[in-house]
């Protein structure tokens, strides 16, 4: 079972984070700064996969991640879960983020306000609100939502996603359309 998808910057800065197991909020920012010190540390040349830390679950668990650009992608879970079976997954993500947004970065997960207009009808509709960044985000959660769910891997092919995030974007466009329009029975 997945844990937590955690993904940080080099400097440790959190970009996003899911928890599948409650955690207070102060044990969720103590497992981020314990999950990169111990991934941070390790040099590029050594598996991408080790014991977990002690606020995740220690030795019983393992850190699964990926360490792209400026970005670690990091999957702590039980030790039911194929290491390669994640680090798959954590590439299919990366790389449906990529087709979803075009050439995705840290910067569009801190700033991605180009990213979701293109992207979104909603950032169209109302371009005076400052809601284009909460969108992305958004966006972001709802392709993790297609992959995992409670934890749980529910769907590693790419097609399939970006197939599903289209249906929901045609879904949120039709929406948007039946907002705007006037109502012709008046």
């Amino acid at each position: 079972m997945i844990k937590a998808i955690l993904i940080f910057n080099n400097h440790g800065k959190p970009r996003l984070s899911k928890f599948y197991q409650r955690y207070s909020e102060d044990t969720q920012q103590q497992i981020i700064r314990e999950t990169f010190h111990l991934v941070s540390k390790r040099d590029e040349n050594v598996c991408n996969f080790l014991e977990g830390g002690l606020l995740i679950g220690g030795s019983d668990n393992k850190l699964i991640y990926r360490h792209y650009a400026t970005l670690y992608f990091v999957f702590c879970v039980d030790s039911s879960e194929s290491e390669l079976g994640i680090l798959d997954l954590i590439q299919v993500f990366v790389e449906t983020l990529d087709k979803c947004f075009e050439n995705v970065c840290e910067l569009d997960l801190i700033f991605h306000v180009d990213k979701a207009k293109s992207y979104s009808p909603m950032a169209y509709a109302f371009p005076l609100l400052f809601i284009s960044a909460d969108l992305f985000l958004a966006k972001v959660h709802n392709i993790l939502a297609e992959m995992v769910m409670g934890g749980m891997v529910l769907e590693t092919n790419m097609n399939e996603i970006v197939t599903q995030i289209d249906a929901q974007n045609k879904l949120e466009k039709s929406e948007t359309f039946i907002f705007q329009s006037p109502r012709q029975d008046r």
